[in-house]
């Protein structure tokens, strides 16, 4: 069995991993996260996920790697991580009352095969009042998250619907993360 290197120091994906009943070793790379001129949401996120793996792969040859990134779109713009108090008001002010769309692009990648997708799942966030940003900011749950909401913490109250896969919602789309890896294993 080869070893396995989850390319992120995520607490969210690595419990999602540990539900799978993997084991795996945790990696977390850096790479350049600036979205790159005319790049749509799905190019952004996978591109980012190949990345991830592609420098945890070039440190540890003989593993697979698992790498993932999450965004969401809303109006057709890319929002990612709070950068600020300020940035998440203007964030949760953009989704209140909308339906948005979180994408994560999953990458599997060993030294013989790098395969790679991304998968979409809509939410529905319900209408947020000043006195509820400020109630949830203080928590200091969205500090860190794409969006700045963690949809398996508090803000789960803030979402009436999804459509798709929740874990994806969460950081890690596991359908599709086991597919890519049984077929990467398969290469190995």
């Amino acid at each position: 069995m080869a070893h396995i290197i989850l390319a992120s120091s995520s607490p969210r994906r690595q419990e999602l991993l540990r539900q799978l009943g993997l084991d795996f070793d945790s990696y977390s790379p850096d790479v350049d996260e600036a979205v790159q001129d005319g790049e749509t949401v799905e190019q952004y996120v996978e591109r980012l996920a190949r990345d991830k793996a592609q420098v945890v792969l070039n440190q540890y040859p003989e593993a697979i790697v698992i790498a993932a990134d999450t965004s969401l779109s809303c109006a057709g713009k890319i929002i990612g991580k709070p950068e600020s108090k300020q940035h998440a008001f203007e964030i949760w002010s953009a989704l209140s009352g909308q339906w948005h769309d979180v994408y994560s692009g999953i990458c599997v990648a060993s030294s013989s095969k790098i395969l790679s997708t991304v998968v979409r799942t809509q939410v529905e966030f319900q209408r947020l009042s000043d006195v509820e940003m400020e109630k949830y900011w203080a928590t200091g749950e969205p500090i860190g998250k794409a969006g700045a909401y963690a949809i398996q913490g508090i803000a789960a109250q803030y979402i009436p619907q999804i459509r798709g896969s929740y874990s994806n919602v969460v950081g890690l789309p596991l359908y599709e993360t086991v597919q890519l890896l049984e077929s990467v294993k398969a290469s190995v």
